[in-house]
């Protein structure tokens, strides 16, 4: 069985938008164009082996081969949480990373961003977020996305753009990274057990990649972190208890957060 490989197309009736912006994509990700011509993106697909991005006049759509539903950027859960920040409501995430201004964090897992884009509101401008995805189109498009996402809604435009999108595998990053290089670093593996409710992140489920979590990972974290690992997992998980986190409970949520402090 052939490797899977990555082609684009353009959406159904492209203009010259949309075949600037499936050659831009091309040539960042080397990758190679097949024209649309009246097909079905599952027909090309199919003809091609492939998985499929499809250049469109707003955004890109990431279908991996044999996906049914696109994976694409939006600030997802972002603007209302930020929302609630501002008006001094607790933030789950934001009390168990305990960010303070100027500092740095490391998102070993980025995804859409959203907690990402909850801490790059807390460091300001001055602090740094990093954000990792290891598979190579999801983080094309995530990074896209939030240097062009249209959004009248502040300050979740300047979040955005602050991140810093890098495409790694986690561990490999943590490796080359100097002791203590972020103050904290922050670690959401794809969950164990899905949670139903989370239908939104059904595409991502499919595109992104599904990491869980090893020794070798907390003890790169645990050295690159200056102030404390966090760690974020179903309720059921048994990741607390034997990497020795100590466990936020959330009494009406699926999933909660531990934490590691460094002495």
């Amino acid at each position: 069985m052939r490797e899977v490989t990555t082609i684009v197309t353009t959406a159904g009736r492209p203009d010259d938008l949309s075949m600037a912006l499936a050659h831009f994509v091309c040539e960042a990700l080397r990758v190679t164009f097949v024209p649309r011509n009246k097909r079905s993106v599952r027909k090309i697909s199919e003809e091609q082996q492939a998985n499929v991005i499809v250049a469109g006049k707003n955004r890109y759509e990431y279908y991996p081969y044999g996906a049914d539903e696109p994976f694409f950027f939006h600030p997802n859960s972002a603007a209302f949480r930020l929302k609630r920040v501002a008006r001094g409501e607790v933030e789950p995430f934001l009390h168990a990373v305990q960010l303070e201004k100027n500092d740095t964090i490391l998102d070993c897992t980025l995804g859409l961003g959203a907690d990402a884009m909850l801490a790059a509101f807390i460091v300001g401008d001055s602090g740094r977020v990093v954000g990792l995805e290891a598979n190579p189109n999801v983080a094309f498009i995530v990074a896209h996305g939030m240097d062009t996402y249209d959004t009248s809604e502040l300050p979740l435009t300047a979040c955005m753009r602050q991140i810093e999108v890098v495409q790694a595998e986690a561990i490999d990053y943590l490796k080359h990274q100097p002791d203590n290089a972020f103050d904290v670093v922050y670690m959401d593996p794809m969950f164990e057990e899905k949670i139903e409710e989370s239908n939104n992140f059904q595409a991502l489920r499919t595109a992104g990649a599904h990491v869980t979590l090893t020794d070798e990972w907390v003890t790169e974290a645990k050295r690159v972190a200056k102030k404390r690992v966090v760690l974020k997992a179903h309720y059921r998980s048994t990741w607390f208890e034997k990497y020795q986190f100590s466990r936020l409970t959330r009494l009406t949520s699926k999933f909660h957060y531990g934490v590691i402090e460094k002495s």
